[in-house]
């Protein structure tokens, strides 16, 4: 880039005369002085917005940077939008953080910003996982609350989750409300960042004390986790807040044998022992694998930094540790916990689970057999959490997920789990070994039971703004130019949930999508794969999701039909070109 583009140039120099601090002017100017004209145009060629998780991005300078001002800005904002939904009443909100670098200094700017607005607030004085804000936010009678976490992005980056009353992230219209006030501020000296310290309460143990008793009280095979009490459990909370929680959950379960991967304890912004703190990469597990070899443990867990995802790893039938994927262990979830239901005479026909349209339709196939209502969502746990309120009272939830390693039991929050998940995947792993199975060989007879559903995803990074305007064109190729054939297979359905539309495209006959619109397209073949792409809402990527199906025929055919489908998936890769 030879020069600035004006329009950001006038961004920039907003900054630099504007109420900012000192520090973050010589920020910005030393960028100027060096030409780092790429640098500043990624920093300020848009104001942050909130996606699928709210506010995320990489902390630094500028209005397309997490820091004191944009997240200033949207507390203003948000402020402003409980004030107008709630007039009159007194207002109060909870806020909590993970480990990251400066997550404790957003939330005490949050937090001020609000006291400033006589707002009250709930503020957690130590990192607290995701999770257990959603259920203050509850719990509390609270209008609203934020966590500061950028949930499992690499280390440079940092975010602010928005709830709404129910427990639940702002789905709309509330969240273009929300985002609607905040765009209204049109200068940083309309944020009040004046602390009242009357408007301020401090929470901690007792509100962790109400959570772990209510996810203990969802046990449901209490009888297998006695006999199975000294199941070798190997957890690691990735330097995140899994530590607070988790292992105290583990034990009110019954678990007697949690084994902690000492090196990954510590809370730590700079996650030094990984390259990215997510559970989804194998690299992550690596310290966690390495103990439970040396243990011999029968589950390994690991929760990503604001503990909302849980990545687990099983022995499989040749006695190696082998990851199992989100689909995997939300299918697993869901066919343990309609099982134990089902054993224990719970099932009344008004339950119901949720899984997402990207997640596998292994579930789906699971909940018919046992004859209880599935859902299907966007992608987003915030939608989850939605349908959960609207059937709250009606209809009970028994739990659900997202393929992204993101699962909830039981109606105590509104956002995904790995605290609740760890507990129930561990109760899961004691059900199928009092049985006599592990749950490696519980998966296979569920994969032959209702058929072998094999996923798989990539994700394609863009960064910047010209990444953003990559993503946006392949998108549209796709939209406009539909694969006629993938891995071999016609192409039989479009479905564009931008337009709302599925069309039959054998008879080019067309149907409305009754779920709000979101940019993701699905591609449906004739022999039952699903293929769908997304651009994420929190990062700078393009994912595209892949599942295929088959008949598994016996335990002995597993490795060769799991060959199979994994080369089926290569194939329509490659037709995709991705």
């Amino acid at each position: 880039m030879q020069e600035l583009d004006p329009s950001i140039l006038q961004k920039v120099n907003t900054w630099l005369q504007g109420n900012y601090d000192a520090d973050v002017k010589q920020q910005i100017q030393k960028l100027l002085d060096d030409k780092a004209y790429t640098e500043l145009t990624d920093s300020f060629y848009r104001d942050l917005e909130f996606g699928t998780g709210g506010l995320r991005g990489i902390m630094g300078p500028g209005s397309n940077r997490i820091n004191k001002y944009t997240i200033g800005a949207a507390t203003q904002g948000l402020a402003n939008y409980l004030k107008k939904t709630y007039p009159g009443e007194k207002i109060k909100v909870a806020i909590a953080h993970d480990s990251r670098n400066n997550a404790d200094l957003f939330s005490q700017i949050t937090a001020e910003v609000f006291s400033a607005n006589d707002i009250y607030v709930y503020f957690f004085k130590a990192l607290r996982p995701t999770p257990e804000l959603s259920f203050a936010v509850r719990q509390l009678g609270c209008k609203s609350g934020v966590m500061l976490t950028a949930s499992h992005n690499p280390k440079e980056y940092n975010g602010y989750k928005a709830y709404g009353a129910d427990g639940g992230q702002f789905v709309s219209p509330h969240d273009t409300a929300v985002m609607d006030e905040v765009a209204k501020i049109s200068s940083i000296d309309e944020v009040k960042f004046n602390r009242v310290d009357t408007n301020i309460e401090q929470i901690g143990e007792e509100i962790d004390e109400l959570y772990l008793d209510g996810i203990t009280k969802l046990s449901v095979s209490k009888d297998a986790i006695k006999r199975q009490k000294d199941l070798k459990i190997v957890f690691s909370p990735i330097h995140g807040t899994g530590i607070t929680l988790v292992p105290i959950a583990l034990e009110r379960f019954g678990f007697e044998n949690v084994i902690l991967v000492d090196e990954q304890t510590t809370p730590d912004g700079n996650f030094p022992t990984v390259i990215y703190p997510n559970p989804e990469e194998k690299e992550a597990l690596t310290l966690a694998l390495k103990k439970a070899q040396e243990t011999d443990a029968d589950l390994v867990l690991a929760t990503d930094p604001d503990a909302d995802r849980v990545g687990i790893a099983v022995k499989n039938t040749d006695n190696e540790f082998i990851l199992l994927n989100g689909n995997q262990t939300g299918s697993m979830l869901i066919n343990y916990l309609l099982s134990a239901w089902e054993e224990n005479g719970k099932l009344t026909g008004k339950e119901y689970i949720v899984k997402t349209i990207v997640t596998s339709n292994l579930i789906e196939q699971i909940a018919k057999a046992k004859n209880v209502t599935y859902y299907n969502t966007l992608t987003g746990f915030k939608y989850i959490g939605e349908l959960m309120t609207q059937f709250e009272g009606k209809q009970t939830f028994i739990g659900g997920g997202e393929e992204s390693y993101g699962y909830l039991i039981g109606e105590l929050v509104r956002d995904k789990d790995a605290v609740i998940s760890s507990a129930f995947i561990a109760e899961m792993t004691a059900y199928y070994k009092d049985k006599g199975s592990s749950l490696f060989e519980a998966l296979i007879d569920t994969y032959i039971q209702y058929g072998f559903y094999k996923e798989k995803l990539i994700s394609i990074t863009k960064k910047g703004k010209t990444g953003a305007e990559e993503i946006k064109a392949m998108m549209e190729k796709f939209r406009v130019n539909p694969p006629a054939t993938l891995g071999g297979s016609k192409v039989i359905t479009l479905k564009d949930y931008e337009l709302s539309v599925e069309t039959d495209l054998t008879t080019n006959t067309t149907k409305a999508i009754e779920l709000p619109k979101s940019d993701v397209l699905q591609f449906i073949t004739e022999d039952g794969s699903i293929i769908s792409a997304r651009p994420s809402g929190t990062e700078p990527k393009i994912k595209f999701y892949c599942s295929v199906n088959g008949k598994l025929a016996s335990k002995e055919a597993y490795k060769e039909t799991d060959k199979q489908l994994d080369a089926k998936i290569d194939t329509i890769m490659q037709d995709l070109g991705v």
